[in-house]
């Protein structure tokens, strides 16, 4: 049987930082600290998953960021603006990250499990280098290591919704063939990126960014809101091209199962 032998995690929102805030939040505070714009959570979450700096530049470009932009400063947002606030937006996150560093609840689990098959666990980030270098260590002393990660500046062509990080995972975990491989991601530009690199791409639905709440205030909302936020974030990750959406890493290795049954009866990706 043709068998998943790798999986490559994206990291906020998807096995740590339940409801992907480290980053959102950090946007928020660079917009306000360096040109006094106001933007919401909401809005900060909508490009979630690229690179940062191509993040920055896809929020100046949202409407109603721009027409703010251009009543603070009579013109629209330029590059010199994006490093501006590129260079902001760093130094907070390198700060900040480390609180987010934790596993979600289920993911150390759920990584030994997959090991325990001989699954590989690669990864990649909208994270650059400078933060990853600081949270992939805090999330190891907290239980959560894969064999290898990328960041979203690491290669010069590129990150998401592009194919090349999640095919340098392929490269250095020495993976035979992509169609062997998972992508799973809790934002558009992710999954996009799994089935660029035509991998089998699974979407998160209740721990990332598009259902937008923390683990405390998951646990106390209300059923017919888990159902509400779960259904739009399910809705938006299947139109971007996810072959299957599940909450939570936890219910990966069912997902699994499937797809090697998939394989196993000739499909591909």
């Amino acid at each position: 049987m043709k068998q998943i032998n790798a999986v490559i995690l994206d990291w906020a929102g998807t096995t740590v930082d339940f409801g992907s805030f480290a980053p959102t939040q950090i946007f928020v505070e660079a917009f306000k600290q360096t040109f006094d714009i106001d933007i919401s959570l909401a809005e900060a979450r909508i490009p979630m998953g690229l690179g940062k700096w191509q993040h920055i530049e896809a929020l100046g470009k949202l409407p109603e960021v721009d027409a703010r932009w251009r009543q603070r400063l009579g013109r629209s947002m330029n590059r010199q603006d994006i490093d501006a606030l590129y260079q902001a937006f760093m130094p907070l996150q390198i700060a900040k990250v480390v609180d987010f560093a934790a596993p979600i609840e289920g993911v150390s689990q759920v990584i030994a499990g997959l090991r325990e098959q001989g699954i590989k666990i690669g990864s990649c980030s909208g994270y650059p280098r400078a933060v990853m270098e600081v949270l992939a260590p805090a999330a190891a002393l907290r239980g959560y290591a894969p064999d290898h990660w990328v960041a979203t500046d690491d290669l010069s062509v590129g990150g998401r919704p592009g194919p090349w990080m999640a095919l340098q995972n392929v490269i250095a975990l020495g993976i035979d063939a992509v169609a062997h491989c998972v992508k799973v991601d809790d934002a558009v530009p992710g999954i996009s990126e799994g089935l660029n690199a035509g991998m089998w791409s699974i979407g998160l639905a209740l721990s990332g960014n598009e259902f937008g709440a923390t683990w405390q205030e998951y646990q106390q909302m209300s059923t017919a809101e888990i159902e509400r936020r779960r259904a739009l974030a399910t809705e938006k990750l299947y139109a971007a091209g996810a072959h299957y959406v599940i909450d939570t890493l936890v219910q990966l290795p069912g997902v699994i199962d499937e797809i090697n049954q998939r394989l196993a009866s000739g499909e591909r990706p």
